[in-house]
């Protein structure tokens, strides 16, 4: 199993950017993806995932108006839209797989986890 991530490294302040997840070895249909992030000197921390059921999201409270996460099975692929960029956004992110089928996803433990991808908010 592989975790893909992958997105723009650089953005500016109040740009945005799409992260990808492109997952292969699993058939993401049955998977809860999640997206975490870790800040220099910070504890990782969630920030999304998405249901392999129905498809439902979930936010950390601190991103919520400003990240959309979707997925697109026929693709394995889940997206991570991110808006109005701040520097604390600036961070590792890395998607993490589940196999739970539910219309829940897990904000801690994950079995499969991809090797993040850096992303710098700076002017």
């Amino acid at each position: 199993v592989q975790l893909q991530a992958s997105g723009r490294g650089l953005v500016q302040p109040w740009g945005s950017l799409r992260l990808s997840c492109a997952a292969s070895g699993l058939t993401l249909d049955y998977y809860a993806i999640g997206w975490f992030r870790q800040a220099p000197g910070k504890e990782r921390e969630w920030v999304s995932c998405i249901s392999s059921s129905a498809g439902r999201a979930y936010y950390a409270d601190s991103v919520k108006s400003r990240f959309t996460i979707s997925r697109n099975n026929a693709e394995n692929t889940v997206y991570l839209q991110i808006n109005s960029l701040e520097p604390e956004d600036t961070a590792v992110y890395y998607c993490a797989a589940d196999f739970v089928i539910a219309t829940i996803c897990p904000r801690e433990e994950y079995e499969y986890w991809g090797q993040g991808t850096q992303v710098t908010v700076s002017s």
